[in-house]
């Protein structure tokens, strides 16, 4: 059950981070030049009293550091290398080892 957990939060981040850099490209096309959106600035766009609040929680439940230096150069980064990230995480948590048989193998 976890494990498809995992694997549904890989499909669900490696879909926001298409969208994300489906709009980015878009916008890089309108504008003839690259233009890469930070996940800050999406979050603020789409979500900002969300964004409010996690910055509060973070720096109410664990400490003003991971707020300042380690939540703020992950709101710096471009969007869809945050969601990539995430996916892949997600999607190794989740997959499922295969026993290896190979010429080695006792096999019974």
């Amino acid at each position: 059950m976890m494990r498809f957990m995992f694997r549904l939060l890989a499909i669900v981040a490696l879909s926001v981070a298409t969208i994300m850099a489906v709009v980015d490209a878009t916008r890089s096309i309108a504008a003839s030049a690259l233009v890469v959106t930070p996940l800050g600035e999406s979050w603020a766009e789409t979500w900002p009293d969300m964004l409010a609040l996690a910055e509060q929680s973070v720096r109410h439940y664990i400490h003003a550091l991971a707020w300042d230096p380690v939540a703020l150069f992950i709101l710096g980064l471009p969007g869809f290398v945050v969601f990539g990230f995430l996916a892949l995480v997600f999607y190794a948590i989740g997959h499922k080892s295969r026993r290896r048989q190979g010429r080695f193998a006792i096999e019974a």
